[in-house]
C-alpha cells in the first residue's frame, strides 16, 4: 500500500526565530502533525493485523494465520510440519485437518477414522496417518468418501482395512472437492502379502499361515488343514512331498465355489497348486494333480 503520511505538509522552518510569526502557521503545523500521527497509527495497526511475524509483538499472541492467501514464488528451506500423536486408542478417532497434516496412533482395538475440517472444493488438501497395528485382530475403518485408489490398498474391502501382521503402516489421503471424494495412497508395504521366499511345514489339523507363501507337507495317514481368507493379490502355494494318505485343505472364500468354503485334496507325491486371492476369493492359478471340490 502507499502510505498516507505526508511529511511535506509540515513546515520544519516555522516558526522563524527573531520575528513575529503568524499563529496560523502554528495551527497548520499542529493539525498536519496530528493528522500524520493518525495515519501512522492506522497503518501500523493494519500492519500488526496482517503481516507475518517471526515472533509475537509485545503484549500479543503470535498468529500467522494466512487466511487462505496465496503464497507464491517462495523458496522453502528447513521446513517442518505439525504432528499430532493421538496415542494408544480404539474406536472412533477424529483426524482434524486444521490441527495438523500428520497424525500417529497405536491400536488397542479396532479403529474408525473420521476426517473433519477439510479444505473447501477447488483446492487440494493432503494429510497423512501413521498407524501402529498392535494385533492382527484390529481393523481400521475408513470414511465412506475414501473411494479413489482403494484397489491398491492391501487388505482393504468395503472401507475396512485388515492386516496380516502387526507393524507400522502409513497412508496419505487427498481431496480436491471438499472431502466428497478422498483418495488413499499406501506409503509403505511392510506387510506385503506375497512373501515369496517364505515357507512352512504344514501339520495335520493346522491352519495354513497367511504370513508365508509356501506350505509343504507329508502325511502319515489321512490329514486335514485349513486356509483362511487372504489379502488382495496374495499368493499361496501348497505342495505334497511325501504321502501315506490324503491331505485335504478346507479353503475359506473358495473361488471355484459359488460361495463359502471349498476343498483341495492332495493324494500323490509332487501334487501341488498355486492360489491367488482375487476380489475377496482364492482362485487357482496353477495346478499339478490337486483335486478341487
Amino acid at each position: 500500500m502507499t502510505s498516507a503520511i505526508n511529511p511535506n505538509n509540515i513546515d520544519g522552518a516555522y516558526p522563524v526565530a527573531g520575528q513575529d510569526n503568524d499563529s496560523q502557521g502554528f495551527r497548520d503545523n499542529f493539525t498536519n502533525t496530528s493528522t500524520n500521527f493518525q495515519y501512522a497509527a492506522a497503518e501500523i495497526t493494519d500492519l500488526q493485523n496482517k503481516v507475518v511475524l517471526k515472533a509475537a509483538l509485545t503484549g500479543t499472541v503470535l498468529n500467522n494465520d494466512m487466511g487462505g492467501s496465496i503464497l507464491s514464488n517462495a523458496q522453502l528451506q528447513n521446513m517442518s510440519e505439525t504432528k499430532v500423536a493421538i496415542g494408544t486408542v480404539s474406536g472412533s478417532q477424529t483426524i482434524n485437518y486444521t490441527a495438523a497434516p500428520y497424525y500417529t496412533l497405536t491400536t488397542s482395538g479396532s479403529v474408525t477414522l473420521v476426517f473433519t475440517n477439510l479444505p473447501a472444493a477447488g483446492v487440494v488438501g493432503r494429510w497423512r496417518v501413521q498407524l501402529t497395528i498392535a494385533s492382527t485382530a484390529h481393523t481400521v475403518t475408513l470414511p465412506a468418501q475414501v473411494t479413489v485408489g482403494t484397489s491398491n490398498i492391501q487388505g482393504l474391502s468395503s472401507s475396512i482395512i485388515t492386516f496380516n501382521q502387526t507393524g507400522t503402516y502409513e497412508y496419505e489421503f487427498e481431496t480436491s472437492d471438499g472431502g466428497s471424494t478422498i483418495s488413499i495412497f499406501s506409503l509403505n508395504r511392510n506387510a506385503d502379502p506375497v512373501y515369496l521366499p517364505s515357507s512352512e511345514d504344514l501339520a495335520n489339523l493346522g491352519a495354513a499361515s497367511l504370513l508365508v507363501t509356501n506350505s509343504y507337507f507329508s502325511t502319515a495317514a489321512g490329514e486335514t488343514a485349513t486356509l483362511a481368507a487372504g489379502a488382495e493379490g496374495q499368493v499361496k502355494v501348497f505342495a505334497m512331498y511325501a504321502t501315506s494318505g490324503n491331505m485335504v485343505i478346507t479353503v475359506s472364500n473358495a473361488g471355484w465355489k459359488a460361495s463359502g468354503t471349498g476343498t483341495i485334496t492332495f493324494n500323490a507325491r509332487g501334487s501341488a497348486c498355486t492360489l491367488m486371492y482375487i476380489n475377496s476369493k482364492w482362485f487357482c492359478t496353477g495346478n499339478n494333480g490337486a483335486i478341487f471340490a
